[in-house]
């Protein structure tokens, strides 16, 4: 054998470098372990949170007035003989719903140059001793507060304003509905001289009585059924 090959042979370990050399690989695999165990885990992606779907809200179709079919009218005496008389121009707005009253409010407006009771008549109710229509051009009625009192009907308390002077009163109405339409019906009356309607001469009760019948017929679309 030449020196070249004794050169390239590796050297042989006596028993104890190779007890030695598995001792330490083996500790240096139990670190390795050990490291592995106690490495903190990585953190989990935190789910983003769920968003709710947004539902929109069905629009409620407001409720509109059928003036064709509908009438504002009263009734009082003269000399003891009946005269009927209307306003032809009105409006209504209101959220009545039949199913929670207390929660509704109702008002109405009427021209007061719209009062016709006849040709001969009709120029006199503007004059300042009926309605006064320069200065008081309008008569309105708001709801304070509406109950039902029986399965279609219904009390409507509110302020009756004419020519300036407000009064509380309280309507009794009934409910029907029929062919997608809802109509509504009451009579109110009341004494023409607590809101000063016929002053002057006209206060002599013996002429025109001073009690006056309100009948209102509102034929309304769009209401919620009962």
């Amino acid at each position: 054998m030449n020196r070249l090959s004794l050169l390239a042979r590796p050297a042989l370990l006596s028993p104890r470098a190779w007890a030695l050399t598995a001792a330490s690989a083996l500790l240096i695999s139990v670190c390795h372990e050990a490291a592995a165990a106690t490495a903190t885990p990585a953190k989990a992606a935190t789910p983003a949170p769920a968003v709710a779907a947004s539902v929109a809200t069905p629009a409620v179709a407001p409720i509109t007035l059928v003036a064709a079919q509908s009438t504002v009218g009263f009734t009082a005496k003269q000399l003891g003989v009946p005269l009927q008389g209307q306003f032809k121009r009105f409006a209504v707005q209101t959220n009545f719903n039949p199913k929670s009253p207390q929660t509704s409010q109702v008002s109405l407006r009427f021209e007061l140059a719209s009062a016709s009771v006849s040709a001969e008549a009709d120029p006199e109710l503007g004059k300042p001793d009926w309605f006064a229509t320069a200065k008081f051009p309008q008569a309105t009625f708001v709801s304070t507060a509406i109950k039902a009192t029986a399965p279609g009907r219904f009390e409507v308390a509110g302020k009756l304003s004419i020519k300036g002077v407000a009064r509380d009163v309280v309507v009794p109405v009934q409910l029907t509905q029929a062919g997608g339409l809802s109509t509504i019906t009451g009579t109110l009356g009341l004494k023409r001289l607590d809101f000063k309607v016929g002053d002057g001469d006209w206060t002599d009760t013996s002429i025109v009585a001073n009690e006056v019948q309100v009948n209102v017929k509102l034929v309304l679309q769009g209401m919620q059924p009962m």
